[in-house]
C-alpha cells in the first residue's frame, strides 16, 4: 500500500507540531480543510509545475485527493497575502508579505496513517497558499483563493512524475462559505425603514389637515393640546418645515450639522463595540478604508464647522477675543484630560499606571486639533460681510478671500507633514517609507512600521505611552508600538477640521442663497475627489500617498472630506431647506456628542451594553448586541435632549 499523507487545517493561524482535533472557526475566518492522497502513478498528469486554475474549483462528496509517491516526505504550507494588500515604498510598490509557515505536516507513524495540521485563514484578503518541499528547501506548489467564512475546503496535490519536485495543484470547495452578511443587511433595512416612517409621521402631523381629521377622530381636547404643544398650533402649522426647525435653520445652529455628527458618532459607537465582528466594520489594516475608518475624520470635520458657526455667534454677542481664547484653552485641556485619565485606561483591568499609560487618543486629539483651529479663526476673526445678493453669486470666492491667512497656515502645515514624512531620515529604514513594517514589503523593514510618523511618536512619547495593538499588528505581525492618533498625524486632522470650517463659512456667507451652498459644497466634494484621484491614482496601494486611517495621510484627509462636503451637500436641503427629515435619530446624539462619546467608553464592559454572549462565534449575536447598545446610546441622548440637559465643555 502507497504512503498517504493526509492535511487537515482549522483553528488559529499558528504552527501546530502535533495533529490534534479541529477547533471550530472564529467569526471571520474560514474553516479551512486540505486533504493529500497518495495512490496510483499511471493516472495521467499535468504538465510539469502547473497550478490549476480556479475553474477547477468544485464541490467535493468524497474527502479524498490523490498524489503518487512512494517514499514518506514533510509539506509545508505557507500563506501570505496577494500583492494586492502589499505596501508602497518610496512611491513604488512593494512585494508581496512575507509568507508564514501555518503548519509542518509530514508521513504518519504508521504506513497508510496520514499527518495532521489545523489552521484558519482570513477571508477578508484573498491568500497565498504555498506548499514547500523541505527536504529540498522550495516550493512545489502555489494558490490564490480568498476563502469564505466558514467554508470547508481541500488542497489537492498531484504527483506529475516520481519525485515530489514536479507537482500540481486544485483546490476543491468541500462544504459552500455562508453568506454572514445577510443580518447586518436586515438590521440596515430595518432601521433605515424605522427612520423613514417616523419621518412621514412627524410630517403628517405638521399638517393641518392631518391634525384636524386626528381631533376628529378621537375628539379629545387632551390630543388637541398634545399636538399643538410638540408641534405648534394648527394656524402655522401648514408649513411643512415647524417654526422651531425654521429657528433651528438658523445660520448658527444648523440642524443638518448636528445631523451629520450625529450619524458619525451612531457609527462610531456601533463599530467601538464590535461592529457584529464584520471585518468592514473594523480598522482597515494598512491601506484602504472601511466604515470605521470613516467616521472619526468626519467627526473633526463637523467640529470645524461648529468652531466657525459657534464663534461668530460668541463674537457677535459682544465676548472678547482673550475671553474666548481662554474657553477655547480650557475646553481643549478638559477633552485632554478626559482622554488620557478617562477613556483611554480600562480600569476594570486595575489603576492608572503611570509607566504604561497611553498619551495619544481620539479626545486628545480633538482637543489639539480644536485648540489650533480656533485659536486661528480667532486670531484672523473678522465680521461677517454683509454683502448684497448680486455679490454671493455662484462664482463668488469671498467665504475663501477672507480667510487667505488661515488658507496659507494650513497650507504650511500640510508642507511640514510632507516633508516630515518623505525626507525625515528614520534609523534602519528607508526615507520616505509609508508602510505596515512587520512581515509587510517581504519583512525588509520589521520594525519601522508608519515610517517618520511611528519614529517621531516614539522618540518624543515613548515606546510604553503608545498604542500596543494596532491594526495592523494581526495582518503583518508588527512588533513595535504604533499609535493612529500619533503627533504626525494631528497636523492632517487640522488640514481636515479647517475644511470644516470652510463648510461652517459657506453656510453662513450665503445663508440666504440655498443654490450658491449646494454647489459650492458639490465643488469642494469633487475638487477633493479629484485630488484623491490624483495622489492615489485611483487605487488602494500604487499611488504616490495611499488613502491610509493609521497614518492621517493626506488622500486619507481628501477623500473623507470629499464625502463629507457631498453628505453636507445631501442632508442640507433635505433638513433645514425642506425640512422633510428632522434627523432624528441621529440629531439627538449629535447634540450630546461628548456625553454619548466618554459614555460609551466608560461603560462598555457594562450590562446592558455587554453581556455573556451564547455563542461568541456568531455574527447574529455579536450584532444584536452591539445593535442594542448603541441604539440605548441614543435614546439616552433624545430623553436628555428632551429634558434640556446637555454636557458642555
Amino acid at each position: 500500500m502507497t504512503p498517504m499523507l493526509h492535511i487537515r487545517f482549522a483553528a488559529p493561524i499558528i504552527p501546530q507540531t502535533a495533529p490534534g482535533p479541529a477547533a471550530p472557526p472564529p467569526a471571520g475566518r474560514a474553516f479551512a480543510q486540505r486533504l493529500v492522497r497518495l495512490p496510483s502513478e499511471s493516472a495521467k498528469q499535468p504538465a510539469l509545475g502547473s497550478v490549476r486554475p480556479l475553474h477547477h474549483i468544485r464541490p467535493l462528496k468524497a474527502s479524498a485527493s490523490w498524489l503518487t509517491s512512494r517514499r514518506g516526505f514533510r509539506v509545508d504550507l505557507l500563506c501570505g497575502f496577494v500583492p494586492g494588500v502589499s505596501v508602497r515604498v518610496e512611491g513604488a510598490q512593494g512585494g508581496p508579505c512575507l509568507l508564514q509557515v501555518l503548519a509542518s505536516v509530514s508521513q504518519g507513524r504508521k504506513a497508510g496513517e496520514p499527518g495532521v495540521a489545523a489552521v484558519a485563514v482570513s477571508t477578508q484578503h484573498w491568500s497565498i497558499l504555498q506548499l514547500n518541499d523541505t527536504a529540498q528547501d522550495k516550493g512545489v506548489c502555489r494558490l490564490e483563493y480568498k476563502f469564505g467564512e466558514f467554508g470547508n475546503y481541500s488542497l489537492l496535490v498531484k504527483h506529475v512524475r516520481d519525485g515530489i519536485s514536479e507537482v500540481a495543484c486544485d483546490l476543491v470547495v468541500n462544504k459552500e462559505p455562508i453568506d454572514s452578511n445577510l443580518p447586518v443587511g436586515i438590521a440596515f433595512l430595518i432601521g433605515m425603514a424605522l427612520v423613514i416612517v417616523v419621518s412621514i409621521l412627524r410630517f403628517l402631523l405638521s399638517l393641518e389637515d392631518f391634525q384636524n381629521w386626528i381631533s376628529k377622530a378621537i375628539n379629545s381636547r387632551e390630543t388637541d393640546r398634545l399636538i399643538n404643544s410638540e408641534l405648534g398650533s394648527p394656524s402655522r402649522a401648514s408649513d411643512p418645515q415647524p417654526e422651531a426647525w425654521r429657528r433651528s435653520a438658523a445660520p448658527l445652529r444648523l440642524r443638518c450639522v448636528d445631523t451629520f455628527r450625529g450619524m458619525a458618532l451612531t457609527i462610531m459607537v456601533f463599530v467601538n463595540y464590535g461592529g457584529g465582528k464584520y471585518w468592514y466594520f473594523k480598522h482597515s489594516s494598512w491601506n484602504g478604508l472601511t466604515v470605521a475608518d470613516l467616521v472619526f475624520p468626519w467627526f473633526v470635520f463637523i467640529m470645524g464647522a461648529s468652531i466657525f458657526l459657534s464663534m461668530t455667534s460668541i463674537l457677535q454677542r459682544g465676548c472678547s477675543k482673550f475671553r474666548l481664547l481662554g474657553k477655547i484653552a480650557w475646553r481643549s485641556f478638559l477633552l485632554i484630560c478626559i482622554g488620557i485619565f478617562v477613556v483611554n485606561p480600562n480600569y476594570c483591568l486595575g489603576p492608572l499606571s503611570w509607566e504604561k499609560a497611553r498619551i495619544p487618543g481620539v479626545l486628545q486629539r480633538l482637543g489639539a486639533t480644536y485648540f489650533v483651529v480656533a485659536a486661528l479663526e480667532l486670531l484672523f476673526a473678522r465680521p461677517v460681510p454683509e454683502i448684497c445678493a448680486s455679490e454671493r453669486s455662484c462664482f463668488s470666492l469671498l467665504d475663501i478671500t477672507a480667510s487667505w491667512p488661515q488658507w496659507l497656515f494650513v497650507l504650511i502645515l500640510e508642507g511640514v507633514w510632507l516633508a516630515l514624512t518623505f525626507f525625515l531620515p528614520v534609523p534602519g529604514c528607508p526615507t520616505g517609507y509609508l508602510g505596515p513594517g512587520g512581515i509587510g514589503d517581504g519583512g525588509r523593514y520589521r520594525n519601522c512600521t508608519g515610517g517618520a510618523a511611528g519614529y517621531v511618536d516614539r522618540l518624543l512619547l515613548g515606546d510604553q505611552h503608545l498604542y500596543q495593538h494596532p491594526s495592523s499588528a494581526v495582518l503583518y505581525h508588527t512588533e513595535v508600538a504604533y499609535d493612529p492618533e500619533g503627533i504626525l498625524g494631528t497636523i492632517n486632522s487640522i488640514v481636515m477640521a479647517f475644511l470644516g470650517v470652510q463648510a461652517g463659512k459657506i453656510l453662513l456667507y450665503y445663508k440666504d442663497q440655498t443654490r450658491g451652498i449646494l454647489i459650492r459644497f458639490a465643488a469642494w466634494g469633487c475638487l477633493l475627489g479629484l485630488v484623491s484621484v490624483a495622489l492615489t491614482k485611483a487605487s488602494e496601494n500604487e499611488g504616490f500617498i495611499p488613502v491610509n486611517k493609521n497614518l492621517w495621510s493626506v488622500s486619507y484627509v481628501t477623500t473623507l472630506s470629499s464625502l463629507a462636503f457631498l453628505i453636507l451637500l445631501a442632508l442640507y436641503p433635505v433638513v433645514d431647506v425642506k425640512g422633510l427629515w428632522t434627523g432624528a435619530p441621529f440629531f439627538y446624539p449629535g447634540m450630546n456628542s461628548i456625553l454619548v462619546y466618554v459614555g460609551h467608553e466608560v461603560f462598555a464592559n457594562y450590562f446592558p451594553f455587554q453581556w455573556k454572549l451564547g455563542d461568541q462565534q456568531s455574527h447574529k449575536e455579536h450584532l444584536v448586541q452591539n445593535t442594542v447598545a448603541t441604539a440605548l446610546w441614543v435614546l439616552i441622548a433624545y430623553i436628555l435632549y428632551r429634558k434640556k440637559v446637555f454636557w458642555k465643555i
